[in-house]
């Protein structure tokens, strides 16, 4: 009752201020108006690289480190850099290295350490699977002014992620050859039937009661792929299913293996040309699918071929009205090796006496899959014969056919399904595992707080 007395009394002392008091009031307010409207116009400061947003049982996660693995999806893939995109990859980015640091801490608990040259050999698989020539993805890194550090820490949490698992899995980290008899009993009773080659990006969703923040991000990483952004590398940067590191690549696989969702889409998508599917919602969060080739079981032919090839480079990017005397002497050298060369073996001695720009050995191709007219090219060589100069923008290409033969693709090794049966193992070992961690961790939001206060 006393309170509401007082109340009353200020109420009532505020309707009866004099007059000269409301002008002063009325000007005061204006004066605190304009300022306000000054203080408005000023340009917020920028937030400190050092600010802390998330603090992980007790390791901080700045904002230097958001914007630091920004950039690296932004370049890594050809996209431009800018406020939009940082801002639509912010939420997932957090997301991804709080993820991160939880594994991190359960690598560094089980002292498990990742060498350099599974690094390198990591770095070198995603080259070699964008058609990269050696340390390309390195140098755009480094021109772009990204720290290549911010690539080697994702990629040695994923490859010291996989150790950790080996250790959970024990036992069960080997696949017995009873096994791999039982699957492929169960292939040749399925002979005749449906099978795709896919892959995948998948974005963990953790309360699916509040899914807006990652459905926001899948439809953006689905623009970009959209707009030509690799899938091997956004797969590996951004997914967070256990093929991330093979590049999103889940081989071959049937229908009974997939979520019905997944089935739905794959069935409605065009295959082998790139096309990236619509969010599709799965257990746990949301999946990206690209359909690279689809087969019935036990019957796919085709042609494979090994080749070698050798890269001669031009100094300056060819300008066909001005050529220069080192591209016509480039030029003139390739005829003379087309003339002249006439074994893989001297390929591969031409190719490191011009620096190995592109690899020498590209590995079993699969002529069907490749595009019409170098698959046109290969059909129509003869073994042990120099293609023409193949002339591009940056140098001249040599190729070398060294072995061609039939091959029914839909015959599937004992090593291909003894991966595919410890595949199914990890995946699911390692979600209850992530689970485990963020139940037991601490994590605070700490919007603004510098670091070390």
């Amino acid at each position: 009752m006393r309170l509401r007395s007082l109340t009353l009394a200020c109420s009532l002392a505020a309707l009866t201020v004099p007059a000269f008091g409301g002008a002063a009031l009325a000007a005061t307010s204006h004066h605190a108006a304009q300022k306000e409207k000054t203080v408005a116009k000023q340009p917020a400061a920028p937030e400190p690289d050092d600010m802390i947003i998330r603090v992980i049982n007790g390791i901080p996660l700045t904002k230097r480190d958001v914007d630091n693995r920004g950039k690296l999806f932004a370049l890594s893939t050809g996209l431009p850099v800018n406020a939009e995109l940082m801002d639509r990859l912010r939420p997932q980015i957090i997301r991804q290295l709080i993820d991160e640091r939880l594994r991190t801490q359960e690598i560094l608990s089980r002292h498990i350490n990742v060498a350099p040259e599974q690094i390198a050999a990591a770095i070198a698989g995603i080259e070699r699977r964008n058609g990269m020539p050696e340390n390309a993805l390195r140098d755009k890194l480094a021109e772009d002014g990204v720290s290549l550090t911010t690539l080697i820490d994702q990629i040695r949490v994923q490859i010291g992620w996989v150790q950790v698992l080996r250790q959970e899995l024990g036992a069960r980290g080997r696949v017995s050859a009873r096994e791999i008899a039982q699957r492929e009993e169960a292939l040749k009773r399925e002979d005749g039937r449906i099978e795709y080659n896919l892959s995948e990006i998948f974005v963990r969703v953790e309360d699916p009661r509040h899914a807006e923040e990652e459905l926001a991000f899948t439809n953006t990483v689905i623009q970009e792929l959209r707009k030509g952004a690799p899938f091997p590398i956004v797969a590996a940067q951004f997914s967070e299913s256990q093929t991330a590191l093979d590049g999103g690549s889940m081989g071959w696989v049937q229908e009974d293996e997939l979520d019905p969702a997944v089935v739905a889409m794959v069935k409605q998508m065009p295959v082998g040309v790139g096309a990236i599917s619509n969010p599709i919602t799965v257990p746990g969060g949301f999946v990206i699918i690209s359909v690279n080739g689809k087969r019935v079981i036990g019957h796919q032919p085709g042609h494979v071929a090994t080749i070698r090839q050798a890269f001669l480079p031009f100094d300056t990017q060819l300008n066909p009205a001005q050529v220069t005397p080192q591209q016509q002497q480039t030029l003139q050298k390739a005829m003379h090796y087309t003339q002249t060369v006439s074994s893989c073996a001297e390929v591969e001695a031409i190719n490191k006496q011009n620096g190995e720009k592109r690899p020498t050995d590209p590995g079993e191709l699969q002529l069907e899959r490749l595009n019409p007219q170098m698959r046109d090219l290969m059909l129509s060589m003869p073994l042990n014969k120099l293609s023409r100069p193949l002339v591009s923008s940056d140098g001249i290409d040599l190729i070398m056919v060294c072995s061609k033969k039939e091959k029914n693709f839909a015959d599937r090794p004992p090593s291909e399904i003894a991966d595919q049966l410890m595949n199914e193992r990890v995946e699911q070992t390692a979600r209850q595992l992530d689970s485990d961690l963020h139940r037991r961790a601490m994590i605070v939001d700490v919007h603004g707080k510098p670091r070390g206060v």
